[in-house]
């Protein structure tokens, strides 16, 4: 306690109060009353099949193995196959769970405890066909890079209340990462807004722990120096990003202390690690994710992002999706269940969503071998849920036709899911803008719509 106090003491001498001034300022008002005032958003990197998972299509079956008319793919926008191509039925068997009625497949059995928190959106779409650009969408609101992800124009309009994090974390699993740092970039906003990745094995920040060699003592004179340069500079050029440069030091010296503290997870209960599957191989590394989003979200940080990639299925489809399902599913459902019972997912916005959805045409990389077949990209339409903090539980909103091809009811573009998140945090996508290169820039860019089917 006292070496914590005694950091305290030194900031606030060696950078003149700042940092505790300058964290507390960045609190702001929302534009009216919220719902919610955090988000845990889980991305699903790569585009997770929605025709096997919650979008049951029979009709698929009587296709199957064959290709569909001219005049039914026409309009249709493929990355890989060709609109030749045949129909893939799904394998997969679905049930019907809770009061709700939710349609989960075999593959997704252990949300049924869940099934009546969730806001499933069957008809949502994109404008991109391709992983980045889709990226983009989803998580910056146009396919241009450059432009700050959500995470960042969250904690922009609102601030954080977390002293010692940063406001806007990121933890991620799987095989790889398309679009790496372009999924938390703060873009034009200061940097300060920009999310910072925690990494699974060392110091969860590169460069956290001092130097082999460094004690205390020398580090507090090295920041202490530093800052006091980096604010006469700051006064001589008006520079808004020294301001943050010097935050970003202060939080990482903060988060010295509070890091050791948030990772040991020594305290939590037998059956907590249990549930969240942390005693299983197979769940152990994005249970701890999952695990880590509630302790982050419960110490104050505005957006916490957890990604697990990839579900880039063009290729033995029910294999590797039986895989991301069992790392994933069980995990999920025990975040939801805990936030739930500890009182946080009235304010909690959870969201689950990939960047696009999946073909009805199969790709078959082994003619008529279904073992190997899977299913390329479809920005048409596609599944997400959202669940906690002012959205409408146990509704199933919007429906595509009867092959899964395009949307028959309820369009939701990925623009409109941007602007009813922000809504329930209590921010107006519209208001909510930045002005840079002469002109005021926004997360929806010029479109989206809030979504009233999906509020509470």
């Amino acid at each position: 306690m006292d070496r914590i106090l005694k950091r305290r003491d030194f900031l606030r001498t060696a950078a003149g109060g700042l940092g505790l001034t300058a964290l507390a300022s960045e609190l702001k008002q929302p534009h009216f009353p919220a719902k919610a005032k955090n988000v845990i958003f889980l991305y699903m990197e790569g585009a997770p099949s929605q025709l096997d998972l919650f979008d049951p299509k029979p009709e698929l079956q009587r296709w199957h193995g064959q290709p569909l008319p001219d005049s039914m793919t026409r309009d249709l926008k493929l990355a890989f196959i060709k609109k030749n191509a045949k129909v893939l039925g799904s394998p997969r068997t679905f049930t019907r769970y809770g009061q709700s009625g939710a349609e989960f497949s075999d593959y997704l059995n252990a949300w049924k405890p869940i099934a009546d928190d969730l806001c499933i959106v069957r008809s949502m779409h994109t404008d991109a066909f391709n992983h980045q650009p889709a990226d983009l969408i989803l998580l910056c609101g146009h396919m241009l890079p450059g432009r700050p992800t959500i995470g960042s124009w969250v904690l922009y309009g609102l601030g954080s209340e977390a002293e010692d994090l940063p406001g806007f974390i990121v933890l991620s699993t799987g095989r790889s990462n398309m679009s790496q740092a372009a999924q938390w970039t703060s873009g034009f906003l200061p940097s300060s807004y920009q999310g910072v990745m925690f990494r699974r094995k060392g110091d969860p920040v590169l460069y956290l722990s001092n130097p082999n060699g460094v004690t205390s003592e020398e580090q507090q004179a090295d920041f202490g120096l530093v800052t006091a340069l980096d604010r006469e500079r700051r006064l001589e050029t008006g520079d808004a990003e020294i301001a943050s440069r010097i935050r970003s030091y202060e939080m990482a010296f903060r988060m010295q202390v509070s890091t050791p503290q948030l990772l040991d997870l020594s305290k939590e209960t037998a059956k907590t690690r249990e549930d969240y599957g942390l005693e299983q191989e197979t769940t152990r590394a994005f249970g701890t994710n999952c695990l880590m989003a509630r302790r982050l979200v419960e110490r104050g940080v505005r957006f916490v992002m957890v990604s697990h990639s990839s579900w880039d299925q063009h290729s033995e489809l029910n294999k590797e999706l039986k895989k991301n399902c069992d790392i994933t599913a069980s995990p999920v459902a025990a975040l939801i269940q805990d936030l739930k019972q500890r009182g946080m997912l009235e304010s909690t916005i959870v969201v689950w969503a990939g960047e696009f959805g999946r073909t009805p045409l199969g790709e078959w990389r082994r003619e008529q071998e279904l073992e190997y077949a899977g299913r390329d990209h479809h920005a048409n339409c596609f599944t997400v849920w959202l669940a906690g903090g002012g959205i409408k539980p146990g509704v199933t909103i919007g429906r595509t036709d009867d092959l899964g091809m395009s949307i028959a009811e309820d369009p939701v573009h990925a623009n409109d899911l941007q602007a009813t998140i922000l809504h329930c945090l209590g921010l107006d996508h519209k208001r909510l803008t930045f002005r840079h290169m002469g002109r005021d820039f926004r997360l929806t860019d010029v479109g989206g719509t809030v979504v009233r089917k999906m509020l509470a």
